[in-house]
């Protein structure tokens, strides 16, 4: 099982690393619908019976974008009319692998932490080394294993 987690992630960050780059490209400031609909020259009026809408809908699916609370059904339906594509995605900020290492390993932490606590109330320090290599161990164990991500250790 954790090796198909592992490929799942490697298939799916290879197939959003070109999406990655959209991250730099922020909506326009008017909303996607209006500046597709201005560059094609599509008056409001124009849209609304091309979506079946009223004038007054369409103004009110601007704004909705601009404060992104439109529906995608809403985008979508808005896309259709102006000819183009929706492109929905969640893009992580870095590959899946990294996030799932850095919170197994921050997951080891907490945990060794607690250990370390109660060796030093024993005055049974480890050495930073060995603590090291104890997070990296148990970071290992924890990767793609069930509660990786809750928030209380398993």
């Amino acid at each position: 099982m954790p090796r198909d987690r592992a490929l799942t992630r490697r298939q799916l960050d290879a197939s959003l690393t070109r999406l990655r780059l959209l991250g730099d490209h922020p909506r326009p400031h008017r909303g996607w619908i209006r500046a597709v609909r201005d560059a094609l020259g599509m008056s409001s009026i124009a849209l609304a019976a091309r979506m079946g809408v009223s004038q007054q809908t369409v103004s009110e699916m601007e704004r909705s974008e601009n404060l992104d609370t439109i529906k995608l059904e809403t985008l979508r339906r808005a896309a259709e009319a102006l000819d183009c594509d929706l492109v929905y995605a969640l893009v992580p900020r870095t590959s899946l692998d990294d996030s799932v290492s850095r919170q197994a390993r921050r997951r080891a932490e907490q945990h060794l932490a607690a250990v370390a606590h109660h060796s030093r109330l024993e005055d049974q320090t480890v050495s930073d080394d060995l603590t090291a290599a104890h997070i990296e161990d148990l970071a290992a164990q924890f990767t793609d294993s069930r509660g990786l991500w809750s928030e209380t250790l398993t």
